[in-house]
């Protein structure tokens, strides 16, 4: 392969990707902007996304919805199993399903503790091991992981979201570094604040108006550019970033 040789046009045609996560917010925009890439889209969540089918079809791309938590080793190995099945291959995996409690360290929840890690963190690790035997039988693919800011820095009440998320940082690190000799590349996104609806709902307020003025761009992100990151990371582009954590936040972690 020569890798100087590549689409600058950072397309995904002819590849299929799983997004994690996709039902809605930052998982919801990565499956759509795929699409308008070319790719094939393997959506996994709880449910199928209501407005995604017709979406697809309208891109002309190949989609198929599973159903499933992410929490369930054998919901994990059949959703790759079938996207093999359907499309022939898998060449990209997205990790974005995850949830988050804002907690103090003395309000720290033992119940909560295990679910967010068992959500954010295990299940991100039991799709990248999943997604990448099958890339390294068919000779290579890209994984990229939702991590956090608050994985980079300590933020307020950030205690078990902060820990799941600075260990998918290092996780993706680990994966990087096995895989490489399988031309599998890993890497990790970090955003800020990013107003999907939940993030409207919750940042959207006065506390809100504080928080930015502690990010030198003075303001959240939005879906859009986090998928953006997304499609140049699942590009052949990016072939020779791999373990990287592109940290998307307006440079609230230089401060």
């Amino acid at each position: 392969m020569d890798y100087r040789n590549f689409n600058e046009d950072f397309s995904l045609k002819g590849k299929t990707a799983i997004v994690t996560g996709a039902a809605s917010g930052i998982g919801f925009e990565i499956a759509r902007m795929y699409a308008r890439k070319g790719a094939n889209v393997v959506s996994f969540d709880l449910s199928e996304p209501a407005e995604l089918p017709a979406y697809m079809e309208q891109c002309g791309a190949g989609y198929m919805a599973y159903a499933g938590n992410i929490t369930e080793t054998e919901a994990i190995e059949a959703c790759v199993a079938q996207t093999v099945e359907r499309f022939g291959s898998l060449d990209i995996l997205v990790n974005c399903a995850g949830i988050g409690v804002v907690e103090g360290v003395l309000e720290h929840d033992e119940a909560l503790w295990d679910k967010t890690l068992g959500i954010n963190l295990t299940g991100t690790v039991r799709f990248m091991k999943a997604a990448a035997k099958v890339m390294k039988e068919n000779g290579g693919g890209k994984i990229i992981n939702m991590g956090s800011q608050a994985g980079v820095v300590a933020l307020e009440g950030h205690l078990t979201y902060g820990c799941a998320k600075a260990a998918v940082i290092y996780a993706t690190k680990q994966f990087a570094m096995e895989m490489a000799q399988y031309n599998i590349n890993v890497n990790a996104i970090s955003p800020t604040i990013i107003l999907t609806p939940m993030g409207e709902e919750n940042w959207n307020n006065e506390r809100g108006e504080e928080f930015k003025k502690k990010i030198p761009a003075h303001r959240f992100g939005y879906p859009e550019e986090v998928a953006a990151c997304a499609v140049f990371l699942a590009s052949d582009a990016a072939s020779l970033i791999n373990g990287a954590n592109l940290v998307i936040d307006g440079g609230f972690t230089i401060c």
